[in-house]
């Protein structure tokens, strides 16, 4: 049995040490990687008898919050279940394998302090892979592979498509945090580190990548007093570079300035506050058991649906020519997904996931802890546009970077 543990063990290593190249650049074996790991964490936890992480809150409103979603996917017209028919059933239970990795990596697959220095080494080495594709794009106006700019104006970095940025707000900053934090001493050298950080991701040219960086950096000032003078370096450089767009890349200012205002000042008939405004009413018609998984795809286009804009300006509220796959929000999609109880059971899981993560900080604030606390937080926060948590690739970093999270916070407490 011994034998057979540690084989599991390895290939689950090995699929969680790929994960993160392969959500880069193959998200369908991204997908693979994701179920085999989980896959050999159950049967590794059915060999040894030891199911215990179970019990642990986080994993528990995990798996009720999905259980619950499953039901109300259920394809049962007559009880108002399952509005994305068979097809989102399937889905739904394809889902299990995102909770479960987090899971797998928290309580197996990173627990050794060498296995968590090695995904540190390669979330490192991913940053460094995509700051050098958008450097050279930003200088040359294609990446290393000579692709251009997504739309003439936003840099794509190692990508064919605008992907760059929110994937740096999920990567930089447990990455940036601790590196500046371990160079402290050195008079300059963390700040170059923290300033060439925020200035790689705000070349990109998306405004709220930056914001959740500048939000994980200042998270990381206010417990680690120390970093408090980079962090405002860092966010002076922002105030001083995005103006200086105007003149070095017109079309970027524009789209993070100007278009910044234009979507503020009309945000209740914009893309977004029609979506939300859609999302909303789906979940007042169908309070208890929502859509289920990949519910917002055949729901949104269907006329009952169809509401006033929130300033009662457009009647249909942009009818079906607004719809997505996703309401672009984690809460708003949890309401559409689950009705009420499902909303309710995914704050109570973000709560149970940063309650742990949090746990200590402010006695014992360890830097990589911080990084990961923060990014973790930053991806929990209601007021911004998102994919969806069921999806690849950022619904894979999510659950990732949680899994990781979790296992250093319980390598370092030993409190799972």
């Amino acid at each position: 049995m011994v034998k057979n543990v540690a084989l599991l063990d390895r290939v689950a290593l090995v699929s969680t040490l790929i994960t993160p190249l392969l959500l880069m650049h193959a998200h369908g074996f991204a997908e693979a990687s994701f179920g085999l790991a989980g896959l050999c964490f159950l049967l590794r936890s059915a060999a040894t008898g030891d199911w215990a992480w179970l019990r642990t809150p986080w994993v528990a409103i995990a798996l009720v919050w999905w259980g619950w979603t499953l039901f109300c996917s259920l394809p049962i017209p007559s009880l108002g279940l399952g509005d994305g028919g068979r097809n989102s059933l399937i889905q739904g239970v394809l889902a299990i394998r995102f909770p479960l990795f987090s899971a797998a990596l928290a309580f197996a697959v990173l627990r050794p302090d060498q296995e968590r220095r090695r995904m540190f080494a390669i979330i490192a080495a991913s940053t460094i892979y995509v700051t050098i594709h958008l450097v050279f794009q930003f200088a040359f106006g294609v990446n290393l592979y000579g692709q251009p700019k997504a739309w003439d104006t936003l840099l794509t970095g190692p990508f064919g498509t605008a992907r760059a940025a929110p994937l740096m707000a999920r990567i930089l900053p447990p990455v940036l945090i601790p590196f500046a934090a371990r160079y402290l001493d050195r008079r300059l050298l963390p700040y170059a580190i923290m300033l060439g950080g925020i200035a790689a991701v705000t070349i990109v040219g998306q405004r709220i990548p930056v914001l959740l960086v500048i939000g994980t950096l200042a998270v990381a000032a206010f417990l680690i007093p120390r970093m408090r003078p980079i962090v405002l370096t860092a966010v002076v450089l922002v105030a001083v570079l995005i103006p200086s767009f105007a003149v070095i890349s017109p079309k970027t200012y524009h789209h993070m300035v100007a278009r910044t205002q234009e979507l503020a000042s009309g945000f209740a008939v914009g893309y977004y506050g029609e979506m939300y405004n859609r999302a909303f009413e789906i979940g007042r018609q169908k309070p208890w058991t929502g859509t289920g998984f990949d519910g917002f795809r055949a729901s949104c286009p269907k006329p009952q649906y169809f509401r006033p804009s929130f300033d009662g300006s457009v009647a249909n509220g942009g009818g079906a020519e607004i719809c997505w796959v996703h309401p672009h929000n984690f809460y708003f999609q949890a309401l559409v997904d689950g009705g009420l109880p499902g909303l309710v059971l995914f704050c109570l899981f973000g709560a149970a996931c940063l309650i742990p993560l949090g746990r200590g900080l402010w006695r014992n604030p360890d830097p990589m802890r911080v990084g990961l606390f923060a990014v973790v937080l930053a991806q929990l926060f209601p007021l911004q546009s998102t994919p969806s948590y069921w999806s690849m690739p950022i619904g894979g970093w999510f659950y990732l970077l949680l899994g990781w999270a979790m296992a250093e916070t319980y390598g370092r407490t030993e409190k799972p």
